[in-house]
């Protein structure tokens, strides 16, 4: 029978206590009191002791484990000084629910006592242990208290280890009393009643470049901070192979087809070979991990190429305690000639040209280098090579094409004795859209018709317009054709009238297009064409955007910080496939912001595999998404043509990011399967988001969310729809002609293609969110009617004074509503989160959804269940009923976002809210109630003269507010 859940708190000892107050010889006690929902316990007392050491134990009873995130931990350090046996208080701990962990992953933490006052000179720290467990086999302090065996459970004493302790933070081992490791992370688990607990992030406290990190700042660093401060500093041997020249000839037809072969214990790196060259040239680096190398000497082979053995050529051996380190912005190694020797260490002919040193993954080599931690089989294909490297992408910058297709004159039917029943098809790469059919009394048919194509930069297609004219039932003829070069079309950055122009329309010849530009008729079309630069093209959900800037550079703002991200490592990964009979993966990362896309080097063979690379971008919004997604590669086994399988992805939302924090936490990540939501592993990482300008900042949240040309221009939401899939398109095509190619899949995955589907999951939970922001008001309506109903006289009595103050003093009202939600986002400040939010699993209904609702949701679209009408009728109703979800999703947004005004989500948002009102409330006490309503009254009804077509400041701000849709699966 499992037992009640409970809280355990060991209170170790405390440090550097402040000196007991007066003179003389007055002796003095310390004690602990430690007080949880109600229940209070404290520790024995330690006499005359400023570094008193308790080690005891108490037990919290946790009666609904639900509601453990509303309730935190005080312990109060006190001092009881005689004579007169007084009590004061020398500070205290305040503990919320992100430090209570399972008792596997509890640290002891030196906690710094807060101040008892403002104006006090509190010091010390006070060393906790507090963990959650569930053994029946401990009584809580309560139940020990109340059958008058009031027994401690004692921990063993570490005493040399505590007096001194190394560092700030420490481990106690609490079965031997020996010398204490270094610090480990420090796990910190919500168990909030929206997220399993399993299912959490945790966070960690690693040695980074820049010194250990514990809550968000670096305690220690022994070394200046590099460059690489969020990740930790990983030491390679790098041998660059350049040449080599005079080499023996091995066959008896005097060639030779030589390569390189580098080996350091059971690791070997391989050139390849040059066929018929005694002076052949590799400039190749090869990189391997120090940690991993269990030899003193390296061995530089160079063999020759053999179809059945290869031969020995010669050999150049390395003591590796006489490298050098490299340290950057040092100059790179330069390599130099090395005489070949043979098996007995003698001369031969022969020279090979090497550089071999020390240095970290801040080396240039390092990105290019073979790693012996990212190594394939000697056998595999140099494309399969190329598919393991580390890698930076740039997305192409996209533009909107709009041709304005007005009318067309002079056309000749195919039939002379009819008139055309025409239409216009245009087409830009694999986009094609036509207008409506116009059956007109005259051979000169008007349309006045939008199309809207999607363009990336350098613009190499054509628009390719051509009016059909239908001859018969599915029977089109092709009537003129024009061809225009997109590097021809204006671009234009606001809604200024493009000139319209006549295109002669040139004779439908498919084989010879030079003939086809040199035969014009009579026959003309009418069009503008431009491209758009004041909008900014839609590649990713809405919901997840990256960037919000228009596509014309000339309207870009200044960045207002800088983000940077270090990919540590992974733990606990499930294994994807199976190699010489166990399971293993080989993985890498891909992180996406803005136009910039990076990837990882592939980690070979590895269920743990350790990154520590490190990316930076410029931010210019903080309302936008930074996204990384963890993929395995299966490109190295079975071919290229696999599809490398997501493991997970992490969406962190850059204004739920306080400014010069360092985060640094571990994300489990989730991938929903047919067969349910599934933990493949936990992403370890590093963020920092440094802000250059908190003015231009704190000023775009009074900007609109999307540029001017949306609103004056405003698309469809059918528009969007449709030129975000082409551009969804575009991006693929592009970033998967680059060397390692981004494929299909994983692009798809980052910018959530498929989010817009049906699914019945996702619009449960929407109604859940919706029923979530309105349960503030259930709750107000059963309050009032509590106090209708006299539940609590004393409530009853207060709300009756208040009312009638109100009543008899109106203008009291507004400023007394602004003053209320001031002080609520004040007293909101202490419950803030700690760390940005991630994907939640009951908050997305993973595990409230069957297995034939995750069937329809992972069927493809359209559906490929028989008969053909339900085919039909069935795509029919999952299209309607993703708009339906849309919108129900977009209202819970809305009062979301309402929400998140004074939940300190959004810090920078919320202190903007919270000062507002705390003007507003000054304002309307010295304002006349008369004026503000006048004044309200005749600004709500003002000319049309002074109305924008922009949204004003405060609706910008509200729709940069922050909604739940960052925890979506």
């Amino acid at each position: 029978m499992i037992g009640h859940l409970k809280l355990g708190v060991d209170v170790i000892s405390a440090h550097n206590l402040p000196p007991k107050e007066g003179h003389g010889n007055t002796s003095f006690t310390t004690f602990v009191e430690l007080s949880l929902d109600g229940q209070k316990f404290h520790t024995t007392t330690k006499p005359n002791d400023l570094n008193p050491v308790w080690n005891e134990s108490f037990y919290f009873t946790i009666s609904d484990p639900s509601t453990l995130h509303n309730h935190s931990l005080h312990a109060y350090v006190y001092r009881n000084q005689s004579p007169g046996n007084s009590k004061s208080l020398l500070g205290k701990i305040s503990l919320n629910e992100t430090s209570f962990v399972p008792h596997s992953d509890a640290l002891v933490f030196n906690y710094p006592l807060e101040k008892r006052t403002v104006f006090s000179h509190t010091r010390g720290e006070l060393g906790l242990k507090v963990y959650i467990t569930n053994d029946s086999s401990i009584r809580s302090s309560s139940e020990v208290h109340n059958s008058k065996s009031h027994t401690f459970h004692h921990l063993p004493r570490a005493e040399n280890s505590m007096s001194n302790p190394p560092t700030k933070y420490v481990e106690i081992n609490e079965l031997k009393s020996e010398p204490l490791l270094p610090p480990k992370p420090i796990a910190m688990h919500s168990v909030s009643s929206m997220q399993p607990f399993e299912f959490a992030i945790k966070e960690t406290s690693p040695f980074l470049g820049g010194g250990r990190v514990v809550g968000g700042r670096v305690v220690r660093a022994d070394k200046p901070v590099s460059t690489y401060d969020l990740v930790e500093k990983m030491y390679f041997l790098f041998v660059r192979v350049v040449k080599a020249r005079d080499l023996p000839s091995m066959d008896l037809t005097g060639s030779l087809d030589p390569y390189v072969e580098v080996k350091i214990g059971n690791y070997k790196g391989i050139t390849r070979h040059v066929e018929k060259n005694q002076n052949p040239y590799w400039n190749l680096v090869f990189a391997f991990t120090k940690d991993r190398m269990q030899a003193t000497i390296m061995e530089v082979e160079v063999k020759d190429k053999d179809l059945i053995k290869d031969d020995f050529v010669g050999i150049v051996r390395f003591d590796l305690n006489e490298v050098p380190i490299r340290v950057p912005p040092d100059s790179p190694l330069a390599p130099e000639w090395y005489r070949l020797e043979d098996r007995t260490r003698e001369k031969i002919k022969g020279e090979l040209m090497l550089a071999v040193w020390y240095g970290t993954q801040v080396d240039e080599a390092f990105s290019d280098a073979w790693h012996s931690d990212a190594a394939i089989p000697v056998d595999s294909t140099t494309a399969a090579s190329a598919v393991i490297r580390s890698k930076v992408y740039q997305a192409p910058r996209l533009w909107y094409l709009r041709v304005n297709i007005v009318e067309a004159q002079d056309l000749v039917s195919m039939e002379r004795n009819r008139l055309p029943d025409v239409y216009v098809k245009a087409q830009v790469g694999n986009q094609v859209m036509r207008t409506k059919n116009v059956r007109s009394g005259t051979f000169n048919p008007l349309w006045n018709e939008d199309l809207m194509f999607v363009a990336a930069e350098p613009f190499d297609d054509h628009l390719v317009l051509s009016v059909e004219e239908r001859v018969g039932q599915g029977k089109d003829e092709t009537i003129g054709r024009v061809i225009i070069p997109l590097s021809t079309v204006e671009k234009r950055a606001d809604d200024r009238i493009i000139h319209s122009r006549w295109f002669n329309l040139e004779k439908p010849v498919i084989i010879d297009l030079d003939q086809l530009k040199r035969e014009k008729f009579s026959s003309k079309i009418h069009l503008r064409v431009c491209l758009d630069g004041g909008y900014h093209v839609l590649d990713e959900s809405t919901h997840y955007s990256s960037d919000l800037r228009p596509t014309d550079k000339q309207l870009w703002r200044p960045p207002i910080g800088v983000l940077e991200l270090g990919i540590l490592n992974a733990v606990g990964l499930h294994p994807m496939k199976t190699r010489e009979g166990k399971g293993t993966s080989d993985t890498f990362c891909v992180a996406k912001y803005g136009h910039k896309w990076i990837r990882t080097r592939t980690i070979v063979d590895n269920l743990s595999p350790k990154y520590n690379e490190q990316y930076t971008w410029e931010v210019f919004d903080p309302s936008t998404v930074l996204t990384i997604g963890v993929f395995d590669n299966s490109q190295l086994d079975s071919g290229l043509n696999n599809k490398d399988v997501e493991i997970g992805k992490v969406r962190i939302r850059i204004s739920t990011l306080e400014t010069g924090r360092i985060y640094t936490h571990s994300y489990p990540l989730l991938v929903l399967k047919p067969s349910g939501v599934k933990k493949m592993g936990e992403l370890h990482m590093a963020i920092r988001f440094s802000c250059t300008s908190f003015a231009n900042m704190l000023h775009i949240y009074s900007r609109p969310l999307l540029p001017k040309m949306h609103y004056v221009r405003p698309l469809s939401v059918m528009q969007l729809d449709m030129l975000r899939r082409q551009a969804v398109t575009i991006v693929v095509a592009r970033l998967g002609r680059a060397e390692p190619p981004l494929r299909k899949e994983v692009v798809e995955y980052m910018t959530d293609a498929d989010s817009h589907l049906w699914s019945m999951r996702k619009s449960r939970a929407n109604f859940f969110r919706l029923v979530s922001v309105f349960s503030g008001l259930f709750a107000a309506r059963k309050w009032l009617g509590d106090v209708c109903m006299w539940r609590n006289p004393i409530t009853t009595v207060l709300v009756h004074v208040l009312y009638l103050m109100l009543a008899c003093l109106p203008e009291l009202i507004l400023p007394t509503f602004f003053l209320y939600l001031f002080l609520i986002g004040i007293w909101n400040f202490r419950y803030r989160a700690r760390y940005p939010p991630h994907m939640n699993m009951r908050l997305s209904q993973a595990e409230a959804a069957n297995a034939e609702e995750l069937d329809e949701e992972f069927d493809m679209f359209p559906t490929s269940r028989d008969p053909e009408v339900v085919r039909m009728r069935y795509d029919r109703l999952r299209s309607m009923a993703g708009r339906m979800q849309t919108v129900l999703g977009d209202v819970a947004s809305q009062g979301e976002r309402v929400q998140s005004l004074l939940s300190w989500r959004d810090p920078r948002a919320t202190s903007i809210f919270v000062t507002f009102c705390l003007g507003t409330a000054v304002f309307l006490y010295v304002t006349p109630f008369q004026v503000i309503v006048a004044f309200w009254g005749m600004y709500m009804m003002r000319h049309p003269r002074f109305r924008h077509r922009l949204p004003s400041a405060p609706v910008n701000f509200f729709r940069r507010l922050s909604a739940r849709t960052d925890s979506m699966l």
